[in-house]
């Protein structure tokens, strides 16, 4: 008789796909104007696709920090910003594994309303920016977004990431 021990994972394909996306979302836009910029085949035309996305999930693209020039980063600081604080959140889960009374999700709708609140700091910046409270400045912007991504990251991480199932089972042959 012989003991074989079996590990069986089972991938949570949600997270590994939040993941994957966080990745492209926290390297994409500082690093394609150096693509953009380094002329070696294939790396502008990356560039581009990364441009194409940024042009469109930004309100302000055109406001990008100057990292290679001419070539911008493909979003703004607000957005560049509240990918910041989606990335600290998502740190701060895999450390904590979503252990904690900061994580919004637990307390239902509550949690959802909190989060939704503080996930306007964004939209309401760039409405008084649009009115004409005050100009831009990337100062001013990274905070309001780094705002909202933490309250996007601390609802949503425990949902995306929470489901991590590993078995192990000792089966006789």
């Amino acid at each position: 008789m012989t003991r074989v021990a079996f590990i069986e994972l089972q991938v949570n394909w949600v997270s590994l796909i939040a993941d994957f996306l966080l990745v492209g979302m926290v390297f994409g836009p500082p690093i394609a104007p150096f693509l953009a910029a380094s002329g070696v085949w294939l790396l502008p035309g990356i560039a581009d696709i990364i441009y194409f996305m940024g042009n469109h999930v930004c309100p302000q693209p055109d406001m990008g920090l100057d990292l290679a020039p001419p070539f911008i980063m493909a979003v703004c600081m607000r957005c560049y910003g509240t990918v910041t604080g989606l990335l600290i959140t998502r740190l701060l889960y895999g450390v904590t594994g979503g252990k904690g009374f900061y994580w919004l999700s637990q307390y239902g709708w509550s949690g959802a309303a909190l989060a939704s609140v503080l996930m306007m700091a964004y939209p309401l910046e760039l409405a008084a920016q649009v009115l004409g409270l005050w100009s831009f400045n990337n100062y001013l912007v990274t905070p309001f977004g780094l705002i909202t991504g933490l309250a996007w990251g601390l609802f949503t991480m425990p949902i995306l990431h929470g489901w991590r199932v590993a078995k192990t089972s000792l089966h006789e042959l």
